[in-house]
């Protein structure tokens, strides 16, 4: 019986039967659509991805927040009572400040809880990236490893976690600040469709600029083919913003040019979908370097 709890955030997109195979606790994250509050969990209880992407096509916007500290001791203090220690896999400082914000609540739990263990890893992934990152940690916690081995596995190797991902409308991405005002108009007007990355200090980086939405799907699928390591044997993660026949296509080229045997897809969350977009493609894979 292992003797800690692995948790994570809803922004790793794990599917509701992953986050039960894998024994995981994750916290929801809140978002508001039209002043509307609503959690973010795996099981889609308050909203589904396909309803919220359906509102934000309908012009809708939704805004996020992040994980607040007493929230964050309260998901975790039960198993502090418990008797077990804490691993957790946190969403990317470099897209949030959640994992500031657990940090300082961990150092209130350590005081409250003096004789438990409580592991904080910033992965610097975000969406199924992160996801896999837990999955790999998860895995790692029923081959029998315990909390300083898996935490220095996942320190060791999240910056081989590759992103690759497109967006279906630029516009999203500007109201971000990702992209101007000016260059979502033409990337719009001449079907450009960016393809970008999460880079190794966890933020969010346009690399390519291609026509055509076919294109950009391809080309998420040749970074793989450029820098996975041993991809055969690797299991792949694939997320997208209501886009499951898109999803399916990349899932189709990863099996047929690399022999890729293990793949999981599951809807990007609202938190991520909030800044992404419908129509978001995501590849994550283990790859030499991030880039």
């Amino acid at each position: 019986m292992s003797n800690y709890k692995i948790i994570t955030d809803s922004t790793s997109d794990l599917t509701a039967q992953l986050v039960e195979e894998l024994e995981l606790h994750v916290i929801p994250m809140h978002f508001t659509v039209d002043g509307k509050d609503y959690l973010n969990t795996p099981d889609e209880k308050y909203l589904s991805a396909h309803d919220f992407y359906e509102m934000l096509r309908a012009g809708k916007t939704s805004t996020t927040a992040q994980i607040n500290g007493e929230v964050f001791k309260d998901e975790v203090r039960p198993y502090l009572q418990q008797g077990l220690d804490i691993l957790y896999l946190g969403f990317s400082s470099g897209l949030s400040s959640t994992f500031s914000s657990v940090r300082l609540a961990a150092e209130d739990l350590k005081d409250e809880f003096p004789d438990r263990k409580i592991v904080l890893v910033d992965t610097l992934a975000a969406s199924m990236g992160e996801g896999l990152i837990v999955w790999h940690a998860a895995t790692r916690r029923k081959q029998g490893m315990n909390i300083d081995e898996v935490a220095a596995w996942v320190e060791e190797n999240k910056l081989h976690l590759a992103h690759w991902f497109t967006v279906d409308d630029l516009n999203h991405l500007k109201r971000g600040g990702r992209v101007s005002g000016a260059a979502a108009f033409v990337g719009t007007m001449l079907n450009i469709k960016p393809v970008l990355h999460v880079d190794d200090e966890g933020h969010l980086i346009p690399v390519d600029k291609v026509r055509g939405r076919r294109k950009s799907l391809e080309e998420l699928v040749a970074h793989m083919e450029k820098t996975a390591i041993e991809p055969a044997k690797q299991t792949v993660f694939i997320s997208h913003g209501d886009a499951p026949e898109d999803a399916k296509y990349v899932e189709k080229l990863v099996r047929e040019r690399m022999g890729v045997q293990t793949v999981y897809l599951n809807s990007i969350g609202p938190v991520i979908g909030s800044h992404s977009g419908p129509g978001t493609v995501a590849l994550f894979f283990l790859a030499k370097k991030r880039l």
